[in-house]
């Protein structure tokens, strides 16, 4: 496993919260790379989302009109087939 290549960076930040976070041990660097992973990956969700919108919604109309392929197979969870 390869480690990550590290940048240092500047940011500003909320100096009373900053203060908090050094004197409860916080380390901030750890902090702000995992928030900025998460809000990177949710932007990578949000935009797949958006540029696949076009399809999905293809796919239901076609569901709509020629209904599941495999409704005679599926069930909800209470237990009803999912039929045309």
């Amino acid at each position: 496993m390869t480690a990550a290549v590290k940048r240092k960076t500047s940011l500003t930040l909320d100096a009373d919260a900053l203060e908090d976070a050094r004197r409860l041990g916080v380390n901030v660097s750890a902090v702000a790379d995992e928030a900025l992973r998460r809000a990177v990956a949710e932007a990578r969700q949000r935009k797949w989302l958006e540029e696949n919108t076009a399809t999905f919604a293809a796919q239901a109309n076609w569901h709509e009109e020629h209904g599941h392929p495999l409704a005679d197979i599926m069930a909800t969870p209470a237990g009803a087939t999912w039929n045309r």
